[in-house]
């Protein structure tokens, strides 16, 4: 399975969105946006679940243990 940071950026690809963008939304900065994708960082519960509203995805898909991104 693909992991949390792999599953982001290949989301973010998808949306046509940078990191700047992703990280204006999660009022992060734009750094934080490209350790969460290298795995250095985990996100917060609250910014999980903003990242799953903003791709419009299910916390399962976005985290790997799913491969279905509407499973909610």
């Amino acid at each position: 399975m693909i992991n949390f940071g792999e599953k982001l950026k290949q989301l973010r690809f998808e949306k046509g969105v940078t990191q700047k963008q992703v990280a204006e939304y999660l009022e992060i900065a734009p750094n934080s946006v490209q350790s969460l994708e290298y795995g250095k960082i985990r996100p917060s519960y609250e910014n999980l679940i903003k990242l799953c509203q903003y791709f419009n995805v299910s916390a399962d898909y976005l985290l790997g243990l799913s491969d279905d991104p509407t499973r909610h």
